[in-house]
């Protein structure tokens, strides 16, 4: 499946910039959500091919949206990569064990990241 449009999910209006930003120069469609809860909404209302998820979010975290996701028939296809600012290798067995693709690190680095959504495609 070739990924066209990318929903970006964090709290923080910065890093959801700088992610659009990065994502839409690679010639990517990104839309935004500042939560779990406003992320399972726009899912349902127009499911992205890709969600680029923040773990530490209020509310919902992403693990939560993860695993909200991967149970559901609907939208268990969709892949989502989980962001953490905090030690990788343990943010990176609960992601995979909720369902995501993968986790990285933020600060995110632009390259690493479209490369590994280039091997999700």
């Amino acid at each position: 499946m070739a990924i066209k449009n990318i929903l970006v999910v964090d709290d923080s209006a910065t890093d959801r910039f700088f992610l659009t930003e990065m994502l839409e120069s690679a010639g990517y469609t990104v839309s935004g959500a500042e939560s779990g809860e406003e992320c399972l909404s726009k899912v349902a209302a127009n499911p992205p091919d890709l969600i680029l998820c923040d773990v530490v979010m209020p509310g919902l975290t992403g693990f939560q949206v993860t695993r909200t996701l991967t149970k559901e028939p609907a939208t268990a296809n969709i892949p989502v990569i989980l962001c953490t600012g905090k030690s990788q290798a343990t943010d990176l067995a609960w992601a995979l064990k909720m369902g995501a693709k993968a986790c990285v690190t933020k600060p995110v680095v632009g390259a690493d990241l479209l490369t590994l959504i280039k091997t999700l495609e």
